[in-house]
């Protein structure tokens, strides 16, 4: 009857949207019971409550700390760039959807990627096609617009069963309810009249899905027959329409004439009404002088006049009333204009709740076939998602820009020459890295100085992975992938003063969550852990993390710069230690951004950092002496750690070899090449 609901992440939800889902779940759960005691006769007292939260079990998880910090959403610090920042989130740079539904749709997909394998290809077979085949790309593009901008908010609400037309209801407080009917009316038309158009598009299209929408959408019978049946009732020249006063006019005349004589009348003197007023301000305009009096419409005020300044000698007439300044112009009415104001509306009024009996029988007739029109709904917002977010962002790039991500069920995450989605639009000169992730080598340590780009370069890593699980082109090389269940952030820093934590207290309570939730499909992207207590604190506390998330068969990227993590290289074969490259030239870092192998150790970068910052020569001269000793310390026991260990490090070597080449494309002759090649490397000793 009721869901259980699993409450083990509240952070995964921001608190709004949790708490509503939370009573969302009590209401449900009080109205089974009363509906149990209604219907069974049987009375539930001293009853518990047991409420608990469950997400999405085929979507990834992405906690709200891990939105905020990988941008998904909104961009970090917008506060400080202002409302001129060229910086977006990554829902920003894709949101080039034409419909709300298709906005809300990206938006979810972003939160919430797809963990289907089968689903993601079928969306990267569609984006095949519509990259290569331009006349059925632009032709749904020009066949979406078609579809008014409200589609799929406008079909669902005819879900939803009013109270049936009587005299009661039909009063001047509800006109504004018969009003919104009738255009609802009005949009579901339009949206059905650009269905054939959308047929002739999608007719020859080869992908699963767009010929999937083409036989349930464009071959389905059902949707012809609504639109001949709304043709009876409906004026075939009603359009849908934004301009305040022209979609007022198509709402009253959207009935044929002659099937209710009430409204034929009601329709003469809204007719005639707005002929006068716009008579009216003909008359001041020759009367006062003033050749550029306008007179729009709008909802709320209905009719009013605006005049511009420079048009005002001195002062306004007195037949003008509510004057108010408008930047370079004035609004303001008269009593005639206010007169007629309400004898429009009334017209109005009654035209509306007239349509709305009349439209009462076809209302019914189209909810007995209501599944059609919320498959409509969901088809337009993902051809919305697909064609006009997706599609168009790879279109705007220069060719091989963005390439399709493959994915494997465990194979390793290997990204050639990726990109940060966001950042490479703002920087023409962004130099790609790569990532190479295995069961065999499931930690990456990366190491460099400060603005070397190891923030940059863990964000990325994530957002590449989300563009390919939502089926989306990914901006890189080559890209082969294994399907992500959850992904766990620790990045940037900053206390919590309303909860009363600490800069580290803040750190340790997200990396607690990340301990306690992680699985052997999670990746895992932590950026300086341990940095905001003593070093030795820190440096154990991070120590201890890495042998945790080792012992997993989780992927955990590690930006750090306590050069002593490096050690856990020399001892745990799956640990792979990365750094950015630097050059030293004459005391000052010249930052290259290049991700390479091995640990390079820039001397002192911090102290350089700090001698710039204007501390005393004696005090650098110093703690240059006493960094010297503890990293000549460290040299020796890791120099020992890889002799000791180098057995074990050649056995994950091989097994990484062997799991590449298992989930290989190539063909027997190369494996079984590649197989004699990695027998004689181990032989002799040297894999690397």
């Amino acid at each position: 009857m009721v869901k259980n609901l699993s409450a083990r992440d509240p952070s995964a939800l921001g608190l709004d949207t949790y708490c509503k889902q939370y009573y969302l779940c009590l209401a449900a759960a009080s109205a089974t019971i009363k509906w149990i005691e209604s219907e069974k006769g049987v009375i539930i007292t001293n009853h518990s409550l047991s409420v608990t939260f469950n997400g999405s079990f085929d979507h990834m998880n992405i906690d709200s700390t891990s939105v905020q910090t990988l941008e998904i959403i909104d961009p970090l610090h917008t506060e400080l760039w202002g409302t001129s920042n060229k910086k977006k989130s990554l829902f920003q740079m894709l949101k080039t959807t034409k419909t709300t539904g298709g906005s809300r749709l990206l938006r979810a997909n972003l939160l919430q990627p797809l963990k289907d394998i089968q689903t993601i290809n079928t969306r990267l077979d569609c984006l095949d096609e519509l990259v290569s085949n331009e006349e059925l790309f632009f032709g749904l593009t020009q066949g979406l617009r078609k579809f008014p901008k409200e589609s799929d908010k406008v079909l669902c609400h005819f879900c939803f069963k009013p109270k049936k037309v009587t005299d009661e209801v039909l009063k001047p407080a509800n006109g504004r309810k018969s009003q919104l009917l009738i255009s609802d009316i009005i949009v579901l038309k339009t949206a059905l009249d650009a269905i054939p158009f959308l047929s002739k598009v999608l007719k020859g299209a080869n992908s699963f899905l767009l010929k999937n929408i083409y036989q349930t959408i464009c071959e389905n019978p059902k949707y012809e027959s609504m639109r001949k049946r709304i043709g009876e009732v409906i004026d075939e020249d009603v359009i849908h329409s934004r301009a305040p006063f022209v979609a007022c006019t198509q709402q009253c005349f959207a009935i044929k004439p002659g099937i209710d004589g009430l409204l034929d009348v009601a329709r003469r003197s809204f007719c005639d009404t707005s002929e006068a007023i716009h008579n009216l301000a003909t008359k001041y305009r020759e009367e006062f002088t003033l050749p550029n009096l306008k007179i729009p419409y709008n909802n709320r005020l209905g009719f009013y006049f605006i005049i511009p300044l420079r048009d005002i000698t001195e002062k306004l007439p007195n037949k003008f009333i509510q004057v108010v300044r408008h930047g370079k112009n004035v609004h303001c009415s008269s009593f005639e204009l206010a007169s007629l104001n309400v004898r429009n509306k009334s017209a109005a009024a009654e035209c509306f709740l007239r349509t709305e009996l009349c439209l009462e029988g076809l209302i019914s007739e189209i909810r007995e076939d209501i599944r059609i029109l919320t498959m409509l709904a969901e088809v337009l917002c993902l051809l919305d998602m697909i064609v006009n977010s997706f599609a168009y962002t790879i279109s705007t790039k220069p060719v091989d820009r963005y390439t399709r991500p493959e994915f494997t069920g465990d194979g390793p995450m290997a990204i050639n020459a990726g990109r940060h989605p966001i950042l490479e639009s703002l920087h023409t000169d962004f130099v790609p890295n790569n990532i190479f992730l295995s069961e065999a080598s499931n930690m990456v340590l990366v190491m460099g100085p400060n603005m070397s780009g190891k923030s940059t370069y863990l964000q990325q890593i994530c957002l590449i992975v989300i563009l390919a699980q939502v089926g989306c082109y990914v901006p890189a090389q080559f890209a082969s992938l294994r399907v992500v269940d959850r992904i766990f952030t620790r990045i940037g820093t900053g206390d919590n003063v309303e909860n009363n934590s600490s800069t580290f207290m803040t750190e340790m309570k997200e990396t607690a969550f990340i301990m306690q939730n992680v699985s052997s499909r999670s990746l895992v992207v932590v950026d300086e852990l341990g940095r905001a207590t003593s070093s030795s604190d820190g440096l154990a506390i991070a120590w201890s993390c890495c042998e945790h998330l080792l012992s997993l068969k989780g992927y955990t990227v590690f930006a750090t710069h306590m050069e002593g993590l490096s050690e856990l290289a020399t001892m745990y074969p799956n640990v792979k230690v990365l750094h950015f490259e630097v050059d030293l030239r004459n005391g000052l870092l010249d930052f290259k951004f290049r991700l390479k192998d091995g640990v390079r150790r820039v001397p002192h970068y911090g102290l350089l950092l700090a001698r710039v910052a204007g501390l005393p020569t004696s005090v650098i001269d110093t703690a240059t002496s006493i960094t010297s000793r503890i990293t000549e310390q460290e040299m020796v026991r890791m120099d020992a750690n890889c002799v000791q260990y180098q057995p074990l490090r050649m056995a994950y070597q091989a097994a990484q070899r062997l799991i590449c080449l298992k989930y290989s494309n190539q063909g027997d002759d190369y494996i079984r090449e590649a197989l004699q090649d990695l027998k004689e490397s181990y032989a002799a000793g040297n894999l690397i």
